[in-house]
């Protein structure tokens, strides 16, 4: 009788989340707004980018109305669990220690990570290369948690920062060695600008499934379950009609972003 009633109350409750999923109209998506091409501001303090547009048309797969609240990236997570806003949506890895923590939905997409020194430095992404150097990295990021996994303890010195901007003012001013970053971030947000024209990428794209996952998802609260599942129907359906692959094009310079699912 009392498994009974247990089973009673989950049906109750999970029939109520999926009521209230169906009757949601609108939806916050928490976003780290520094990060170009994925997300950043106009002059005018509009939101731009590849995250943007793919968030505008899950939203609107999804029946929903969107708007954005922007945190540090190193602090999305903790404003996501104490409902600051919804879903994150800021170019967030879907990865086993994250999961811990919040829920993900399907990968959206994936971009590799790469090695940005400077030109005839010689520099390449291996420990022996980088062994008494100093690599800049964005705080909370893949790239961080990879670049002190695997090189710190072989004695690269890490230095993370808030903004990835200030990693490449740093890195321009000779302050760093080098920046692990996703590609298309650093060839839009550094590499094309007048300030990143001594430098490029170095090596092959760094892959470490463990520590970066299988791509880029949204990230919501695990109790969420039900609008995580309208999600994942709308991203399957951007998948499925090329809005991806033609925003892809437009935004990221061309980069393969399928996942393998």
């Amino acid at each position: 009788m009392k498994k009974l009633k247990l089973l009673m109350l989950s049906i109750s409750l999970l029939t109520a989340q999926q009521a209230l999923a169906q009757a949601l109209t609108s939806m916050r998506y928490g976003v780290e707004a520094e990060y170009p091409p994925f997300e950043s501001k106009t002059a005018d303090g509009k939101l731009v980018g590849f995250d943007i547009e793919v968030g505008k048309v899950i939203c609107r797969d999804a029946q929903l109305k969107c708007s954005w609240v922007q945190n540090s990236f190193d602090t999305l997570i903790p404003a996501l669990k104490a409902r600051k806003f919804d879903v994150i949506n800021s170019s967030m890895d879907i990865t086993p220690q994250r999961a811990k923590a919040v829920a993900f939905t399907h990968p959206i997409y994936q971009v590799p990570t790469m090695l940005i020194a400077r030109k005839g430095s010689g520099l390449l992404p291996t420990v022996a290369s980088l062994r008494g150097k100093n690599v800049g990295v964005l705080q909370g990021s893949s790239q961080e948690a990879f670049a002190i996994k695997v090189w710190q303890p072989k004695g690269v010195t890490i230095t993370s920062y808030k903004d990835q901007n200030q990693v490449y003012s740093d890195l321009s001013m000779g302050r760093l060695d080098a920046t692990l970053v996703m590609s298309s971030a650093g060839q839009s947000g550094f590499l094309d600008k007048p300030e990143g024209k001594d430098f490029s990428f170095v090596g092959r794209a760094i892959r470490d499934p463990k520590v970066f996952g299988p791509g880029v998802g949204f990230a919501l609260r695990k109790d969420d379950t039900a609008l995580r599942n309208r999600l994942n129907k709308a991203i399957k359906q951007v998948q499925k009609d090329g809005t991806l692959h033609r925003l892809s094009m437009k935004y990221l310079h061309g980069v393969d972003v399928n996942v393998n699912q």
